[in-house]
């Protein structure tokens, strides 16, 4: 069973940027697509961005031109670069595959405040 970990979370302005990392036990090649998911406060989880083994790309609307997410398979890592943000972003974020799988890591907390 492939273990996740996030990190990179933080307290940033709203305007300011965040690069969030995933590292995998295993291989995400072999995964196939992966995904960034976040949820709110009161919220339901959601998938915010995903990327497929070939490197095609998807966004939530709320995101669009705003966050971009990547993924080397040979260091088995998924990264989120998140610009411009909202405090709308708060949420703690989670990578998984897309469509998710059972196992969740602890996540990332960002909080986008001034």
């Amino acid at each position: 069973q492939v273990q996740l970990v996030e990190s990179g979370g933080g307290l940033v302005q709203p305007g300011g940027s965040l690069r969030l990392s995933c590292a995998a036990s295993g291989s995400i090649f072999a995964i196939g697509a992966m995904g960034w998911y976040r949820q709110a406060p009161g919220k339901q989880r959601e998938l915010v961005a995903a990327i497929t083994r070939g490197g095609s790309t998807s966004y939530v609307d709320s995101v669009k031109g705003r966050f971009t997410i990547s993924r080397d398979n040979a260091k088995n890592t998924v990264y989120l670069q998140m610009n411009s943000l909202k405090p709308e972003d708060t949420a703690v974020y989670y990578c998984n595959a897309a469509p998710f799988m059972p196992n969740w890591g602890k996540g990332t907390l960002v909080t986008v405040s001034s």
